[in-house]
């Protein structure tokens, strides 16, 4: 990815400013213009409204410079308001002007993940020459906004990309990819070596389909460094299994691997920067498909972990393949333990699409969680792992289900079926993400996202720098 322009020579290429001016300094900025480029605003009635984009002309006719609203002291100034430039200007070398260090820092990140396109199918896709580019300013850590830019673009390929052409092992080849690039450990088991290794629930929901289930292990770091382990739930396409979906419940569930996508983009930030972690990412790839060997409602499964597992209903298989990956994860009790997924729709109904919630039990666990989320604008809100909903998991043939099968509380239901195979782990926190954007914002491009894995980069280098 090339979005950002990095001008290691700024004489190699016009750079044209652009003035981030408030409803407060507009006033004052104005005046510094030149009386061409005042009249043109005046004329074109640019009053710094946040997000409003005015190119100002030379008096040769070309572009002088650049004015940009800016919403720095409202009552919900948002972060990535600059994002907006990557897509509201023309081809062409910029830097910012006016911006606080802080302010400018996100705003280059936004400008940087804004920039993002998915072109694979499509032909004739503009090249990088003709798109804005961003000057970094001092102080700016432009090399962390690329690499953080570069997994986030990586991550939303991969969800972005159809199920015919990311199934299991091609999900599995990404990772194994990755892996490759920083020097990792990988393995993985595949189809009916699940069950000789002991994760029976991921074999039961891939087994229908003609593609393999398989779960696929990363290992990278230094073993005598804090432990981190990263689950991402990797169902690469859902149709409910028998329990079907609806057609139009179908239509984004080639999205239900963002959970394995938002781990992966999470690992990629921490191997490139090189955190000193002994990193583990997990992430049980399956096609939840129909056919005769589809596992069934009333099924009884066994899990890694021991416990017996009634099935309520196999459109809830994500938290089957996460609960033998978590048991696996927790058998050696790591430092931290972070599970993604595209889990329920009941999330969805409380907090929307743009707000994921996340469950743990661990209270400074959680105000890291949540300071991280607000240091680098990836939104997240805590939801309670609310103990006596435990019953409604209660089974009379088996250890537990793995649904309530009421209407209520199902997000936290389903966080708290993960809980029952983590332990003995202290340091866990599952995010419910929904893994999309439904409508474009700044920085945001509609389509994949991989929702929390940014704020869990910043996480591992918090933790990672305090014990230092």
């Amino acid at each position: 990815m090339t979005s950002l322009f990095l001008a290691s020579d700024p004489a190699a290429a016009p750079v044209i400013p652009v003035s981030v001016v408030t409803s407060d300094t507009w006033h004052e900025a104005a005046g510094r213009l030149s009386p061409l480029a005042a009249a043109f605003a005046a004329a074109q009635g640019f009053k710094a409204e946040p997000g409003k984009i005015l190119i100002v002309p030379a008096q040769d006719g070309s572009m002088a410079g650049v004015l940009f609203g800016d919403d720095a002291g409202t009552a919900r100034p948002d972060p990535f308001l600059a994002g907006r430039l990557a897509t509201g200007l023309p081809a062409g070398n910029y830097r910012l002007e006016g911006l606080t260090s802080g302010r400018a820092a996100a705003a280059v990140l936004a400008f940087a993940l804004g920039s993002y396109r998915f072109t694979r199918y499509r032909g004739g896709s503009s090249a990088d020459t003709n798109r804005p580019r961003l000057q970094v300013p001092d102080g700016v850590d432009g090399a962390d906004c690329l690499r953080i830019a570069e997994a986030v673009a990586f991550g939303r390929d991969l969800v972005n990309t159809p199920a015919n052409d990311l199934g299991p092992q091609d999900l599995a080849d990404a990772a194994r990819a990755l892996a490759a690039r920083y020097g990792a450990g990988f393995t993985e088991t595949v189809g009916d070596d699940l069950l000789a290794a002991g994760f029976p629930m991921v074999h039961a929901v891939g087994r229908a389909s003609s593609r393999p289930p398989r779960l696929v292990d990363i290992t990278w770091g230094d073993p005598s460094h804090p432990r981190i382990t990263l689950v991402g739930k990797g169902v690469c396409f859902d149709t409910g299994g028998l329990n079907i979906k609806p057609d139009a419940s179908m239509l984004l569930m080639k999205k239900d691997m963002g959970g394995a996508a938002a781990a992966l983009a999470a690992a990629r930030m921490i191997m490139d920067a090189g955190l000193p972690v002994r990193l583990r990412v997990l992430v049980p790839a399956v096609e939840n498909a129909i056919s005769g060997s589809a596992f069934r409602p009333g099924d009884v499964l066994q899990s890694r972990k021991g416990l017996s597992v009634e099935i309520g209903n196999t459109d809830a298989e994500g938290r089957l393949i996460l609960a033998d990956a978590l048991a696996l994860a927790a058998e050696e009790n790591p430092d931290l333990l972070v599970d993604f997924a595209t889990l329920t729709g009941a999330a969805r109904v409380a907090l929307g699409p743009d707000l994921p919630p996340f469950y743990t039990d661990d209270d400074a666990l959680a105000a890291a969680i949540t300071s991280a989320a607000l240091a680098v604008n990836d939104p997240v809100w805590r939801m309670p792992l609310w103990t006596p909903y435990d019953t409604m998991l209660d089974s009379k043939v088996a250890d537990l289900n793995h649904i309530s099968g009421g209407a209520f509380a199902g997000s936290v239901t389903a966080a708290l079926f993960l809980r029952r195979f983590v332990a003995p782990v202290h340091a866990w926190v599952h995010f419910d993400i929904f893994g999309w954007t439904p409508a474009e914002k700044p920085g945001r491009p509609a389509g994949g996202e991989v929702q929390a894995a940014r704020l869990v980069y910043r996480l591992v280098a918090d933790r990672v720098s305090a014990s230092a």
